[in-house]
């Protein structure tokens, strides 16, 4: 599929999150997954504004992202904290020349096999609820059309998420990123006993399991309770 269709695919698919069975673990992973193809970039993540304040790291492309974006949040510096701060889009083509700027944050990122970093607001008019992480493996900005396309998809997962059921009141949108966040800390559970127990790499339980929810038309949150239960059989999680 040209990539030119895979973007008007994927916002399709965000706007479609927005029907009464919603399940924004899956728009989160969706989003982080198809920024990777859509902008050619080495991984991707979505960092969101927990309902105590905060941001907090709620989808990763990657297991080596995952672990970076947690130094980012844990640090209090990075592209997306700058990017929430400030509201504006945040590139540096060279992750060599932050070190300055991110002590903390620019070598680990560097050590993960990252050498450009950029992050686009999550906003809708003057609220900023989160930030879009893109990484790359070789330096340099992204482009005019993939700046374009990065907005666009960040705008479209935003408006679903801030538009669910009708969702204008910002306690009932703190309780939905309550639920998220608390969805995800089952989920990162869930990939660490699958791994554990099926002997593979913790990027590759996580896939197994959205596999199987996706073919069994179940929530990526029920499986992973099933798999920390053991009350699923992990063989059916081999795909």
């Amino acid at each position: 599929m040209r990539r030119e269709d895979l973007l008007v695919q994927t916002l399709v698919d965000l706007a479609d999150n927005l029907v009464d069975d919603f399940d924004v673990v899956e728009l989160f992973t969706l989003l982080a997954d198809r920024s990777v193809d859509v902008l050619d970039v080495a991984a991707a993540g979505l960092m969101l504004v927990a309902p105590e304040g905060g941001l907090r790291v709620m989808a990763s492309s990657s297991e080596a992202l995952h672990l970076v974006e947690l130094v980012e949040v844990q640090a209090e510096e990075g592209p997306c904290l700058d990017c929430y701060r400030t509201g504006e889009p945040v590139t540096i083509a060279d992750l060599t020349t932050a070190d300055d700027r991110w002590p903390h944050f620019a070598p680990v990122a560097r050590a993960a096999g990252f050498r450009s970093a950029h992050a686009m607001p999550m906003r809708l008019r003057q609220s900023v609820i989160g930030a879009l992480n893109l990484f790359n493996d070789v330096p340099g900005a992204l482009d005019d059309a993939d700046l374009l396309a990065a907005r666009a998809l960040a705008d479209v997962a935003t408006i679903a998420i801030l538009q669910h059921r009708a969702v204008r009141d910002a306690h009932i949108v703190n309780e939905q990123l309550q639920h998220a966040l608390n969805n995800r800390i089952v989920i990162e559970q869930a990939k660490g006993v699958l791994a554990e127990r099926a002997g593979i790499e913790v990027d590759v339980a996580f896939t197994r399991m959205r596999t199987y929810a996706r073919n069994g038309n179940l929530r990526l949150v029920d499986v992973a309770r099933e798999v920390i239960d053991n009350t699923v059989d992990t063989r059916l999680l081999d795909t």
